[in-house]
């Protein structure tokens, strides 16, 4: 019997550690190559680790809440055939049996154990990820961290530790410690915020405690609306070559390309198209400086069965055709709805697309992807009266309309260019030649 090691996979140049979520197999459990073994969680996406190889997994490395270094092991899976290392026997140095690697690998723990301080401040102390996005979303400083007291590993702070704090913190008294701040520094009572009214709760009510997906997305739509100065502007777009073209072509690119033709792709060819015409939407704001990026990265806001949202990046997006647009949209939407996107794949975004028309909206007023400058949304397409202006004269004649809602960052996109930008949009939409080949 050989053994293979479950390694940390690299998830891209940014991502260097990965918290241990859960382990979906056990000890004795059988694995099937490409089968998930266990979720882990980096401050970008949450995502699945599978097997290479087929197995039985024989060993767990690391238990929930540990941080896991990229390349680390993470497990053992002992598969058919011979151990390749067994057959060398040039070299006359005996391999020790693994109860004594257990044994010395146990000794090499407790004497770390022994030999780490138990600090009560940062220094020298480990947060997780997952534990450092906790405090942060609830507004614990490093030094209040510092004093919880951990359960895990080497007295680590792990989630458990952090809900029970949150809940006994929420129900203390606030009013002492604000006592000592104002004694020691009068002024500082001007910069404390207002303590948020408390939330009744009766016996009849049922609380649900966010995903730590959905906590990053609430600090994350709140910090954006603290940054940008957020400014809209709806265009109306007839769609209606778009709606007949699509109903004429999209059975027969079905059968060729084995998948969905959906107006998504379209729509996104068309932003980044304007995007090419106005390269000022396409930048960040980093202080005092504009950075105006190169690529056109598109961003599509995609929903996840959970409710919550992710952000998928299609790169170089101007590059592509109609039919690479289709296919890139067709797998990132998959992909996050089975939650297989790697963390390089929602990160380097230059401008994002929302589609609120999928849930019935007709139009809305998005917030920004920092550090983004604009977010489009797209509205549902109705089929409505409307006036058509021909040589012969105006008539009233049914046709396929949407709103596109452009929202925009104020602070470094003025009006003009916001409101040039969408109706550039729906000028390239409009536009559209219903005898198009794909």
């Amino acid at each position: 019997m050989a053994k293979f090691e479950l390694k940390l996979p690299k998830m891209g140049e940014s991502v260097a550690e990965a918290t241990i979520t859960s382990w979906l197999k056990e000890v004795g459990d059988t694995i099937e190559a490409d089968e998930a073994v266990l979720e882990i969680a980096t401050d970008k996406v949450d995502s699945e680790v599978p097997s290479e190889v087929d197995g039985t997994l024989v060993e767990i490395l690391f238990q929930q809440d540990d941080v896991v270094q990229v390349g680390e092991t993470l497990a053992i899976i002992e598969t058919e055939g011979e151990d390749v290392a067994s057959e060398t026997t040039e070299t006359p140095e005996p391999q020790p049996a693994p109860e004594v690697v257990e044994a010395v690998a146990e000794r090499v723990s407790e004497a770390k154990a022994q030999t780490t301080p138990q600090v009560t401040h940062s220094e020298g102390r480990f947060y997780s990820p997952l534990v450092k996005n906790m405090a942060k979303e609830e507004g614990i400083a490093q030094d209040e961290l510092d004093t919880i007291p951990g359960t895990g590993k080497e007295g680590r702070v792990t989630k458990d530790d952090m809900r029970s704090y949150i809940e006994n913190r929420s129900a203390a008294p606030t009013e002492q410690p604000k006592t000592v701040v104002e004694a020691k520094n009068p002024e500082s009572k001007k910069s404390v915020p207002p303590s948020k009214p408390p939330v009744s709760v009766s016996g009849e009510d049922e609380i649900i405690e966010m995903t730590r997906m959905g906590k990053l997305i609430a600090h994350h739509m709140v910090e954006s609306t603290q940054t940008s100065a957020h400014v809209q502007s709806f265009v109306e777009c007839d769609v209606t070559n778009i709606w007949n073209w699509r109903n004429k072509v999209k059975n027969e690119y079905a059968k060729r390309e084995g998948e969905k033709l959906t107006f998504t792709p379209i729509f996104m060819e068309a932003v980044a198209k304007a995007l090419k015409d106005y390269p000022m939407m396409n930048i960040s704001v980093d202080g005092d400086r504009i950075i105006k990026k190169k690529n056109i990265n598109l961003g599509m806001a995609a929903a996840l069965p959970d409710g919550n949202l992710i952000v998928p990046v299609i790169k170089k997006a101007d590059q592509l055709n109609l039919v690479g647009m289709s296919k890139a949209v067709n797998d990132l939407a998959s992909r996050a709805r089975n939650n297989q996107l790697k963390p390089d794949e929602i990160q380097g975004g230059t401008y994002t697309v929302t589609n609120v028309g999928t849930f019935g909206s007709v139009m809305g007023t998005p917030i920004i992807n920092q550090p983004q400058v604009g977010i489009l949304a797209l509205g549902a397409i109705r089929k409505v009266p409307a006036v058509i202006e021909t040589p012969d004269g105006d008539f009233i004649g049914i046709r396929y309309k949407m709103f596109l809602s452009h929202s925009y960052d104020h602070r470094v996109v003025n009006g003009a260019l916001g409101g040039q930008f969408v109706k550039a949009v729906a000028d390239y939409l409009e536009a559209w030649d219903p005898n198009r080949e794909i």
